[in-house]
């Protein structure tokens, strides 16, 4: 595969939307987003096999389902209370809080709805439950260095909360 094609362990930028099945555009980054392809970045496999042997100037449009995605949306990580039982920094739409269980694990959930003196939060990704329609676009491709791969591990693989 020649050199400026995707492979495993190419440094790859990309710009991306995201939208659901009836096209309404849900994200988008014009701004190149970096990862380094097969080196464990959080971008969704599908996303990541549509890639391969890509170069620059190449478009992708790939459709993801839930359960490749962001999972099902799970009606039980949703919770409905008084709002006078919330305290008043929470008490807007996309207020964020932390929940630990008994167990110590914690999840972060949202204030999606707040409606006849009450308020709702949902533990679930955003995305949870949706088909979504990705269009990626190809800007750079090249091969990865250390210092690309040191940088992009201490941000996570740079690729944005949307794409993994």
């Amino acid at each position: 595969m020649p050199s400026d094609r995707i492979a495993t362990g190419k440094y790859v930028k990309v710009t991306y939307s995201i939208a659901d099945v009836d096209g309404q555009i849900l994200e988008q980054n014009d701004l190149p987003v970096a990862f380094i392809h097969g080196a464990g970045s959080e971008l969704i496999p599908s996303l990541e096999r549509a890639l391969l042997g890509k170069q620059v100037g190449d478009e992708v449009r790939v459709t993801v389902p839930p359960s490749e995605g962001f999972g099902e949306h799970h009606p039980e990580l949703t919770y409905t209370d008084d709002l006078l039982n919330v305290p008043e920094q929470f008490r807007h739409i996309g207020a964020e809080v932390e929940m630990r269980n008994e167990a110590g694990d914690s999840r972060l959930f949202r204030v999606t709805r707040i409606e006849d003196g009450r308020l709702t939060v949902d533990g679930n990704h955003p995305l949870a439950g949706c088909t979504l329609v990705f269009r990626l676009g190809v800007v750079e491709v090249r091969d990865a260095t250390a210092e690309d791969r040191r940088e992009l591990a201490g941000q996570g693989g740079s690729t944005p909360y949307a794409l993994h």
